[in-house]
C-alpha cells in the first residue's frame, strides 16, 4: 500500500509540474498576443483610409462642321486615400488614382500616385513636407472631391491654365497664423513643355514619372481667411528653363493666380484669374508665349440638399497671337446633395470656340462621393 501511494504521489507531483508548466506557456503566450494586438490596435487608430470617385454622363454637340459630337458614360475617377500618424509631429499621406475605369495597352484610363509625402510639425505654426503633393494654385487643385464643387466637369479655366490637377515632387514649407494669414513655399521638378504639344500648360505636366529635373521650378502663396467667409489667395510660380535644357530657344516660365471666395450664408461668389508668360522665341512664334484665364461663379443653396451656381468662363493657351483663340463657356446647373458626401449633379454649357475648333453645347450629369 505505501509503494503504491509513493507512485501516486509521484503522478500527481508530475502532472502538477505539467500543469504549471503549460499555465506559464499559455500566460506567456496571452502576454504576447495581447502586445501584437496592442500593436494592431495602435497602428489601426493612427492609420487612415479615405477617397472619392465620380460617374459623368457627357451628351454634348459639337458645333464645328464635322466635328465628333461627345455622347459617353465615364467613370471619370476612382481614389484611394491612405494616411499614417508616425508621432504627432510626423505623418504620411497618400492618393492613389484610376481614370477612366480601365488602364493599360490601348485603354483609355490612367493609374496614378498624386500625392505620397511626409509631413513634420516644427512648432505650432510651421511644417515641412518632402515628397509628391499637390501644387499650392487654384481653387480646386487641392480641393476638389465632387461634393465640394459645382458642376459635373472641373471649370476649364483650371483644366487648361493652373493646370488643375497638377502635382510635383519636391519639398515645401507651410505657415498659419492666428490672424488668419497662410503661406506656403515649394521646390519641385517643374514643368516640361515642348513645341509637339504647342507648349500648353496642362500637357507640361510631368506627374513625377521619371520627370525631367534638369530646371527645378519654386512656388508661393499666400492666403488670406481672417475674416468669416472669406478667402484671398495669391500664388506665383517661376522655372528658369520650362524646356528642362532640351533646347537653346526655351527661356524662362513665370505663373501668376489669384482668386476670390466670399460665403454669406447661403450666397457664395468665387472668382479666379490666372495667367503665363514664356519667354523664348518658339513659344512667342506660335502665341503660347502668353496664356491667361479667369471665370466668376456665382451659387445659392437654398437648402442643405438643393444647390443652384452659374459660371462665366474665358481662357486661352495661345493669347499672344493676333488672331482670336480664345475659348468661352457659360455653365449653370444644379446640386443635389444625398448627404453632405454623395451628390447628384445637372448642369447645361454652352460653348464658344476659335474658328475651326471642336466646340461643345449640351448637357452633363454627374454622381461623386467622398468617405
Amino acid at each position: 500500500m505505501l509503494e503504491s501511494q509513493k507512485q501516486e504521489i509521484s503522478r500527481l507531483k508530475s502532472t502538477a509540474q505539467t500543469n504549471e508548466a503549460k499555465i506559464e506557456a499559455t500566460t506567456v503566450a496571452l502576454e504576447e498576443s495581447d502586445k501584437s494586438y496592442g500593436k494592431a490596435k495602435e497602428w489601426f487608430n493612427k492609420t487612415s483610409i479615405g477617397g472619392y470617385g465620380e460617374l459623368h454622363y457627357n451628351n454634348l454637340d459639337n458645333k464645328k462642321t464635322g466635328g465628333s459630337d461627345k455622347k459617353e458614360m465615364d467613370l471619370h475617377r476612382f481614389v484611394l486615400f491612405f494616411g499614417h500618424e508616425f508621432s504627432d509631429d510626423l505623418r504620411f499621406f497618400s492618393e492613389f488614382e484610376i481614370e477612366h475605369s480601365i488602364a493599360g495597352d490601348d485603354k483609355n484610363g490612367e493609374v496614378e500616385v498624386e500625392q505620397a509625402y511626409v509631413e513634420y510639425d516644427f512648432n505650432e505654426n510651421h511644417s515641412g513636407k518632402a515628397g509628391v503633393f499637390l501644387m499650392p494654385f487654384g481653387i480646386i487643385n487641392e480641393t476638389h472631391e465632387p461634393p465640394a464643387f459645382y458642376g459635373t466637369e472641373r471649370n476649364p479655366v483650371e483644366k487648361n491654365i493652373i493646370p488643375a490637377t497638377w502635382w510635383e515632387g519636391g519639398v515645401g514649407v507651410s505657415s498659419h497664423f492666428e490672424n488668419g494669414i497662410s503661406t506656403d513655399a515649394t521646390l519641385t521638378s517643374g514643368l516640361y513643355l515642348t513645341a509637339g504639344d504647342d507648349f500648353k500648360i496642362r500637357s507640361g505636366r510631368q506627374k513625377v514619372s521619371k520627370a525631367k529635373a534638369d530646371s527645378g521650378a519654386l512656388a508661393g502663396r499666400v492666403k488670406y481667411t481672417g475674416v468669416q467667409g472669406l478667402e484671398l489667395s495669391l500664388s506665383g510660380y517661376y522655372q528658369d528653363d520650362y524646356n528642362q535644357g532640351e533646347t537653346s530657344s526655351s527661356d524662362s516660365l513665370t505663373g501668376f493666380e489669384t482668386h476670390a471666395i466670399y460665403a454669406m450664408k447661403d450666397f457664395t461668389v468665387k472668382a479666379l484669374y490666372a495667367s503665363w508668360d514664356l519667354d523664348g522665341n518658339d513659344a512667342q512664334s506660335i502665341g503660347a508665349d502668353t496664356q491667361k484665364g479667369w471665370y466668376i461663379e456665382p451659387s445659392y443653396k437654398f437648402s442643405e440638399k438643393w444647390g443652384i451656381f452659374a459660371r462665366y468662363n474665358r481662357w486661352d493657351n495661345a493669347a499672344g497671337k493676333s488672331t482670336d483663340t480664345e475659348y468661352s463657356q457659360t455653365d449653370f446647373g444644379v446640386n443635389y446633395w444625398l448627404d453632405e458626401d454623395v451628390v447628384l449633379k445637372a448642369d447645361y454649357q454652352n460653348q464658344d470656340a476659335p474658328k475651326g475648333k471642336n466646340e461643345y453645347d449640351g448637357f452633363n450629369l454627374g454622381v461623386g462621393y467622398q468617405f
